[in-house]
């Protein structure tokens, strides 16, 4: 399967990306900023990459989640091409019945077969697993 994405120049460091179904994106190295710089942006599509997995595992195994966001932190080298050398990605979740090895289990699985974003990447990837106490109703989710 081959994808294809076209960027387009704005003006000096600013660019449009847009892709087959004709979605969009400011990407931006200018100041002031009107988005995201292309590093962030992969930073982003690694955490809802795998986030995607998670959400689907999870529900697979009847523990679908209430609450979950993805933080991704990652480490550049000094040097030119200063790619990300260490990514941490943190799996921050809650909810009624879900259990810590459960969501480890779904992240584990998301990282090492099926993400293709973090396949991709060429750097040192570690993650975190949280969950968080569940303060809602026991039916709710």
């Amino acid at each position: 399967m081959t994808k294809k994405v076209v960027v387009h120049q704005i003006v000096g460091h600013r660019f449009l990306g847009v892709n087959e179904q004709g979605d969009k994106v400011m990407i931006d190295g200018d100041q002031p900023a009107t988005g995201p710089r292309p590093m962030e942006l992969l930073l982003m599509a690694l955490g809802a990459c795998t986030a995607y997995d998670v959400v689907d595992i999870m529900r697979k195994k009847k523990q679908p989640l209430a609450r979950y966001r993805v933080e991704v932190e990652g480490e550049r080298a000094e040097t030119h091409p200063r790619r990300y050398t260490r990514i941490t990605v943190t799996h921050i979740a809650s909810g009624p019945g879900v259990t810590l090895e459960a969501l480890e289990r779904a992240v584990h699985l998301s990282h090492t077969k099926y993400c293709s974003v973090s396949a991709s990447l060429n750097a040192e990837i570690t993650t975190r697993v949280v969950l968080e106490p569940w303060e809602g109703e026991e039916g709710e989710g």
